[in-house]
């Protein structure tokens, strides 16, 4: 491998980290703004003999608001390889073992963030094709779909990353720190 090739890919992999950071801190932003907007619905619906009530719709933004987060951390964990692993197995197995059982592992969680990328686009079409909307604020249905996509080509990318260093068997925090410095 030349010079300049790694250097790209060392580029390209601080470039998916330091992306995997921000949408995982924007994602605990909106989750922080969620949990708000969950404490003053239920505060309203306590004091609603006083002319306060919940606000309305509020399942409606929880429940898309919440997708979006999860979306949103998925490739932060990834490149962290803070997905759960059974490691009571694999440290009484030969390195080399080991080392295959986690190419397989990232591998395969590739290959589910790419289904489930590709559904979440054809549900985002299919949502927005039929105009569909939410029960009591009318929000387009595909708005939800199209806010958590982006993260969700990330967590692609940061699967894909993670199936790489593993490969060549670099540790992520390694391969990370040195592109930052």
């Amino acid at each position: 491998m030349t010079a300049d090739n790694s250097n790209w890919q060392n580029k390209m992999l601080a470039l998916i980290d330091k992306t995997s950071k921000a949408f995982a801190l924007g994602g605990g932003f909106i989750l922080i703004a969620l949990a708000a907007l969950t404490i003053i619905s239920v505060i309203g619906r306590t004091i609603n003999a006083y002319g306060f009530g919940p606000i309305q719709g509020d399942f409606e933004l929880v429940e898309n608001g919440t997708a979006f987060v999860v979306f949103c951390s998925l490739p932060y964990c990834q490149m962290r390889f803070g997905h759960v692993s059974v490691d009571i197995l694999s440290r009484r197995l030969p390195p080399r073992l080991s080392w295959l059982i986690a190419i397989a592992s990232h591998a395969g969680m590739s290959l589910i963030a790419i289904i489930i990328t590709r559904q979440l686009y054809f549900g985002m079409m299919d949502k927005y094709n039929w105009g569909e909307t939410t029960f009591i604020l009318q929000l387009p249905s595909w708005w939800g779909y199209a806010a958590a996509l982006p993260a969700s080509v990330l967590w692609v990318l940061a699967c894909i990353a993670a199936t790489y260093l593993t490969i060549t068997g670099q540790h992520m925090y390694e391969s990370l720190q040195e592109t930052s410095s």
